[in-house]
């Protein structure tokens, strides 16, 4: 369970907040906000009871707290109180934090006030307490009491954050030219205050900029695993090896934040909707339940999903009668099938097991491969309090890595749980020693696979040939050799001093997708309607080369570009065939034109060859008109093909030619020509008007799917999918 956090924010309000100092095109308020609001949101991202926080309001124009009766505590209002703070609380927060009128207001009385809320509210419990103050040092300030402050702030350990706009800041390297007398003395109270309580004193410029840098994320370990550590059977051996250990895990998978699905909320029954959860559900002001509410005010409710279970009924309405999920059966896939298993034979095929870790074997690490890895890494540790058990361990830690060798191990952490085949590999560090785990497959987990090989093309007989245009020639090795050589990354890294360092360190890199996530969800709950700003900059410093080794890498690159004989690809054009470039042989001879002779005389089809003369006909043609007239010829025949045909033995080569008109329709973009010929065919074959009952015809276009082209198969067409659908009933 994480810690209880209490924290006040401090923000100073007053008119001197509202002006652009510095060439900056935003106030300081706006400015300083983006640092507050950064570090609220990622409070509320959370979503965790024990985060809690507060807002205090400086020279205000109003005066709002539990000290007001006082003179010193003029102008400071509490804006939030602390409690656990969510996206409804943020919208109003917002509101309240803007450039007040006043230039009255103390420092040091609203750091009073914070410390009152979080005793008050804290008690003598334990939590983490913190006070931010966020101001410019503008306004007038009392130190009579400051050192009492002090010593209240040591005892009830808050730690205090003071970050100040335009602080001078010399290990940061900021500092403020003609600065006021009057905030250069505020200034230099507030850094001594800090120091004096240990706090955190800084310049917001440095703040701001550090807010790029992804905040990690600290877990308390929970032990996924509590018992002995065996080398033999305990209970038939004396001699078997037990050790008490514990098993945390050592790496996690963060996942990105997930979407949740909703709708927004409709005025139904006085402002009840059915469709919500529970855990979505917020109390609004008359009471009634809704949905979370947005960022930009409008009511949402959670998508409800509803799973309904069907089975084939020639009886029921539609076909199909619903049934509960009590009546059904659990079956499992084998194959295209479902088998089904019954309760009783389900419980015969579970393994009764016991928690254990049981070492079954030992193997030496050349033998292990990297990519056996099936799981996350954890470790495995000995019990805390236990001093003959961590003796113990780390005798077989260090037997392990003398031998260089690893255990092999049975894991099962609960009773009744599948049992685990695990790998435990010694680790031996300056302040701890551990056994890292990773679990292994089964043989049913590996998949081989045959592959040719790279550097040889074998043939159907059995030869090897070593030169082969699959194959890499010497040329274009070395040259790859020399760019990937030019491209070394090993050399470029250098630390703040520039002095040669790791180029990508470990520390240094972060996911992109998930932080950058985040970013967005937290700029979006403060500004509904601004544009996201762009990721930051160390998210995305290594997704390119740098300019540097791009540059010293040019030379090697063309080199390579000429052995590979790289060739631009020509872009892919719309399958629109009389406008795109035909292609014509490498001896420049088209033989297809000499064949045609002149291409504008009418190419005639002829019954006998209908399929390839329809073909050829569309390539020798560039008019719409000339591809009409092509497919009225061609319709011509299948008529009299249907019209003549003895029984269906024609019906075959119909439906060739039908599917030939379709796909050349398709790819030229002219799906009318054919759905016109298309209900003119069915109308006939219906009506009877092709030699007698063809109904059988119109069954063999049913069954091939050759009815009217529809919108998904063709953009140029007017026909949607319910339109196709009814077109291929045998309604006329």
């Amino acid at each position: 369970m994480a810690d209880k956090e209490a924290t006040v924010y401090i923000v100073d309000m007053g008119i001197s907040m509202g002006e652009k100092r510095n060439a900056r095109k935003e106030s300081d308020l706006d400015w300083a906000m983006t640092y507050v609001w950064e570090k609220i949101t990622s409070t509320v991202a959370t979503d965790r009871k024990t985060a809690q926080l507060g807002v205090i309001g400086l020279r205000t124009d109003r005066t709002e707290n539990e000290l007001d009766s006082e003179d010193s505590f003029q102008n400071i209002s509490v804006l939030q109180e602390i409690s656990q703070l969510q996206l409804p609380g943020l919208k109003d927060l917002r509101q309240k934090v803007k450039v007040n009128d006043t230039a009255d207001g103390d420092a040091i009385s609203a750091l009073v006030i914070a410390i009152q809320i979080i005793t008050k509210h804290c008690k003598k419990l334990k939590y983490k307490r913190k006070i931010v103050l966020v101001t410019d040092g503008r306004g007038s300030m009392d130190a009579d009491d400051i050192s009492q402050i002090t010593e209240k702030i040591k005892s009830d350990e808050i730690e205090l954050v003071v970050i100040g706009v335009d602080f001078d800041d010399p290990d940061y390297g900021f500092k403020e030219e003609d600065k006021d007398p009057e905030k250069a003395i505020n200034e230099a109270m507030l850094r001594t205050l800090v120091e004096d309580c240990e706090g955190v004193f800084g310049t917001m410029q440095q703040a701001i900029e550090e807010l790029g840098i992804p905040r990690l994320k600290t877990t308390r370990p929970v032990p996924s695993y509590k018992g002995q550590l065996t080398l033999g059977d305990p209970e038939q051996f004396d001699s078997a090896l037990c050790i008490d250990v514990e098993r945390f895990p050592r790496v996690m998978v963060r996942r990105p934040l997930a979407a949740s699905q909703y709708v927004q909320r409709s005025d139904l029954s006085n402002g009840h909707v059915s469709t919500q959860s529970s855990a979505t559900m917020m109390p609004d002001a008359d009471g009634a339940d809704a949905g979370p509410t947005s960022a930009d005010g409008h009511t949402l409710t959670s998508v409800r999903n509803a799973r309904t279970y069907q089975v084939l009924d020639e009886e029921a309405p539609g076909g199909k009668r619903d049934v509960s999920r009590d009546d059904l059966a659990k079956g499992y896939e084998y194959g295209r099938t479902a088998v089904h298993i019954s309760e009783s034979d389900l419980n015969v095929t579970k393994l009764e097991t016991q928690p254990g870790l049981e070492i079954i074997g030992f193997v030496p690490w050349s033998t292990f491969e990297r990519y056996m890895t099936m799981s996350v890494s954890c470790v495995v540790i000995a019990q805390k309090t236990n001093s003959k058990a961590i003796m113990a361990l780390s005798s077989l830690i260090h037997a392990l890595f003398e031998l260089e060798s690893y255990a092999v191990a049975r894991l099962v952490t609960k009773a009744d749980k599948e049992p685990l085949i695990t790998l435990l590999a010694p680790s031996i560090e300056v302040d701890y020693e551990c056994l890292l785990d990773v679990q292994l497959p089964y043989a049913e987990d590996v998949r081989s696979y045959k592959f040719p090989p790279l550097d040889r093309v074998v043939t159907v007989s059995g030869k090897q040939i070593r030169e082969h245009r699959n194959l890499p020639s010497d040329a274009l090795s070395a040259a790859m050799s020399d760019y990937v050589d030019r491209m070394d990354l090993s050399d470029l890294g250098k630390d703040e001093e520039g002095n040669p360092a790791e180029y990508m360190n470990m520390t240094d890199t972060y996911s992109p997708v998930l932080h950058r996530i985040d970013q967005a969800v937290r700029w979006r709950a403060v500004h509904p309607t601004e544009p996201i700003p762009p990721p930051y900059e160390i998210l995305t410093r290594y997704s390119n080369p740098p300019e540097e080794l791009i540059a010293r890498a040019k030379k090697k690159l063309e080199k390579l570009i000429v052995a590979a004989d790289v060739k631009k690809v020509p872009p892919k054009v719309r399958s629109r065939k009389r406008n795109r470039n035909e292609i014509r042989p490498l001896s420049g001879l088209d033989v297809g034109a000499l064949l045609l002779g002149n291409k504008s005389k009418k190419i005639k089809i002829s019954r006998e060859n209908p399929i390839p003369e329809f073909k050829q006909a569309l390539d020798s043609t560039e008019s719409e008109d000339s591809v009409y007239d092509a497919v009225k010829q061609l319709s011509t025949i299948i008529e009299t093909q249907i019209k003549d045909s003895f029984g269906d033995i024609a019906y075959g080569k119909v439906v060739e030619e039908l599917g030939v008109m379709r796909d050349e329709m398709i790819d030229l973009e002219e799906p009318e020509a054919y759905n016109e010929f298309m209900r003119s065919l069915k109308g006939k074959l219906l009506g009877e008007t092709l030699g007698g009952d063809r109904k059988d015809m119109w069954y063999e276009i049913r069954k091939n799917k050759l009815g009217l082209i529809e919108r998904k198969s063709s953009d140029r067409s007017h026909v949607d999918e319910d339109e196709a659908k009814a077109f291929l009933s045998s309604r006329s």
